[in-house]
């Protein structure tokens, strides 16, 4: 799964690197993250036309991050769908129609993982927890971690026709098993799309995009960091350093 990323690359760098026509104000105006936690604003990629027009354009909006189904009664189950699993998206009511129709692009710079590590006590029936090593995995190369995404729209049906905030736009990341090269951190990633796929996954006109959940990923690397990003109110560019003392004694180097 993916349960924590970090975007903080310029929104202006992420528009020309991915063609965006517009910027919404604030998606210009979020400031960066080194820990991005689920139900956080984060932005998103999405081409639509706008009302009255046929035209189609590509922007960067916000969106919360985990998706809420327009038929929910409330907000809060957004918090349990953070990740969509490629292998069962027409399976998911939830994440069926968005599939369908409204596929967008998460940006990220890259996420964390946690590779579980064997206790010292691995034959003890000690109930302690199991050791974890965290990973910061980003692109091998310059550029950004383009996640595959699924956006919805959600109305409160407490709130009038006037007022502003009556819409939330959420998303929520698809994820696939691990590649050969990640499954030794975790079994499972997010589906990071490779370039030659971004206008496929956002084009509208493209009804069924199953073929891109099989596309290979871009070179990741890894690294293993310190256990400061497993807390959501840490933050800053210390979270992606390298952990001097790895409490993992074979960390994975890709």
């Amino acid at each position: 799964m993916c349960g924590r990323f970090a975007s903080f690359s310029e929104s202006q760098d992420l528009a020309d690197e991915l063609a965006i026509a517009e910027i919404a104000e604030d998606a210009r105006l979020l400031p960066p993250s080194w820990n991005v936690a689920p139900t956080d604003p984060v932005r998103i990629v999405v081409e639509r036309a706008a009302k009255g027009s046929e035209e189609v354009t590509r922007s960067m909006r916000l969106a919360r991050w985990g998706l809420v189904p327009s038929w929910a009664k409330d907000p809060s189950v957004g918090a349990r769908m953070i990740n969509a699993r490629s292998e069962s998206l027409l399976d998911k009511p939830a994440f069926a129609k968005p599939f369908a129709a409204r596929r967008c692009l998460v940006l990220a710079d890259g996420y964390y993982e946690w590779r579980k590590l064997s206790r010292p006590d691995a034959g003890s029936t000690s109930s302690k927890k199991v050791p974890k090593q965290a990973y910061w995995i980003h692109p091998a190369g310059p550029g950004a971690a383009v996640f595959a995404g699924l956006y919805e729209f959600w109305r409160n049906p407490a709130a009038s026709e006037s007022d502003p905030d009556r819409w939330l736009i959420s998303t929520t990341v698809v994820t696939r098993p691990a590649s050969d090269q990640m499954t030794a951190i975790h079994d499972r990633m997010p589906l990071v799309l490779p370039p030659e796929a971004w206008n496929a996954w956002l084009d509208p006109s493209v009804r069924d995009a199953s073929n891109l959940l099989q596309v290979d990923a871009p070179p990741l690397a890894t690294l293993p960091v310190r256990d400061a990003v497993g807390t959501v109110q840490n933050d800053g560019p210390s979270l992606i350093e390298e952990d001097p003392e790895p409490r993992d004694p074979e960390p994975v180097r890709v």
